[in-house]
């Protein structure tokens, strides 16, 4: 009888462990531990009429944002990348502790890869979403929680198309 006393307790003991072992790994991606990243991919056409180009734009559904955070020496420590919805939405959640190094937020640029529209695939600058913008304000710092709303970034059509040294002439 108390053989099998001390083997449920040493079973009890060992499953405490295994939970607080799998809780502390999982706990990694509790909110305060990580970043949220959020904005919209529209498609504008520059052969409307004016208040058709500035009021009429179309969210991409499928498009592809990326987000890339470097550390004091420059280099990548952090890549990630969504597809929009089809509301033109994309969401990406980043965890702020990267190989044990906490991740500074104003190290990282969030920029457009590309579009799956072939009528809209041409990358504009709209809120630099060609170049990248870097985070630096937070939309929301509520309680441990801080999220980055971006954008809208914008695709135009190929015949809206123009080089970048026709904007520099």
């Amino acid at each position: 009888m108390a053989t099998v006393t001390v083997t449920m307790t040493m079973i009890m003991v060992i499953l405490g462990c295994s939970l607080l072992l799998i809780k502390g790994t999982l706990g990694a991606m509790n909110e305060n531990e990580v970043i949220h990243i959020g904005g919209k991919v529209m498609c504008q056409d520059c052969s409307q009429g004016w208040n058709d180009w500035v009021q009429g734009s179309n969210p991409i559904k499928g498009s592809t944002v990326s987000v890339t955070c470097l550390d004091e020496r420059k280099r990548v420590v952090c890549y990630k990348s969504d597809k929009t919805d089809e509301d033109g939405e994309f969401s990406m959640v980043m965890e702020k502790m990267v190989h044990g190094k906490k991740l500074n937020p104003k190290n990282c640029i969030v920029r457009l890869v590309s579009s799956p529209d072939p009528s809209c695939n041409v990358a504009t600058n709209f809120a630099q979403g060609k170049t990248g913008v870097k985070l630096r304000q937070p939309s929301v710092v509520y309680r441990d929680i801080t999220k980055y709303r971006l954008g809208p970034f914008y695709y135009t059509t190929p015949a809206c198309a123009c080089s970048d040294d026709d904007i520099s002439q």
